[in-house]
């Protein structure tokens, strides 16, 4: 038996802002990963999430200005068949509420780790669609994910995580802080994401956000949005993956 997880988002932004923002692949990009949407029934979906994973999936609907569902297949680990739908309502004022659902959870107590950890990962992700529409609205964005996984905890993994960036501890909300990772450029901004899983800041032209998740066996990344300035996405990307595979060795592919 299968399970959804429902969100429902406020946003001060037009509805036709944010069906651009959830609907189209510029858009998606801005606050979720770089995306390419192809705009009918049937297109494809493809997103890109970091260390040569990308994600292909199918348009399931396409309701231009109303609704957008597509749905991811099932994985050679046993995942099901995710579906993704995003419903926009206009509100008098001109501000809008978005509706997320995310359907094809099974029950029982092995997946309950999964739903949790999508919880948390779209309550950020939602949390960059409002930044976005609220500091860089109109802006493109030049998006970079970079991720890798190592053995132990969330908390092991979050003191390197800060020596790598500089800072002496965990910052609070509204701090002033600079990220000066080795071998990437410093980013300097005002911290606007403290969560025991990410640690984030808006900076002039962009947001960034550095995570840790899971208890055995802990995914670390780096996201981040450039908006308005193009950037070289290759040598961004290459520079901090090149960061995390130094903080954290990856094993060599046998």
């Amino acid at each position: 038996m299968a399970r959804e997880m429902r969100k429902q988002i406020e946003l001060d932004a037009t509805p036709e802002q944010v069906w651009e923002a959830i609907a189209t692949g510029p858009g998606i990009a801005t606050w979720f990963v770089p995306s390419a949407v192809e705009p009918r029934v049937d297109g494809v979906v493809s997103q890109e999430f970091g260390g040569q994973l990308n994600a292909i999936g199918s348009v399931t609907a396409y309701e231009p200005g109303r609704r957008f569902a597509y749905g991811a297949p099932a994985d050679t680990e046993g995942r099901p068949q995710y579906a993704f739908e995003f419903l926009v309502e206009g509100r008098a004022g001109g501000s809008t509420v978005l509706t997320f659902v995310q359907s094809g959870f099974l029950d029982g107590a092995d997946w309950d780790n999964e739903y949790d950890s999508f919880d948390r990962g779209w309550d950020l992700f939602f949390g960059n669609l409002r930044a976005a529409l609220t500091h860089f609205a109109g802006l493109p964005a030049g998006g970079v994910v970079t991720m890798a996984y190592v053995e132990g905890s969330a908390a092991d993994a979050w003191p390197a995580l800060l020596r790598g960036l500089g800072l002496p501890a965990m910052p609070a909300l509204g701090d002033e802080i600079t990220f000066a990772p080795d071998g990437a450029e410093p980013i300097s901004g005002v911290v606007d994401v403290a969560t025991p899983e990410f640690l984030g800041i808006r900076s002039a032209h962009g947001l960034h956000r550095i995570g840790a998740e899971g208890d055995a066996g802990c995914g670390v990344s780096a996201y981040h949005y450039f908006y308005g300035e193009p950037i070289d996405r290759d040598a961004v990307t290459k520079a901090w993956q090149g960061w995390l595979n130094g903080l954290f060795p990856q094993p060599v592919p046998s």
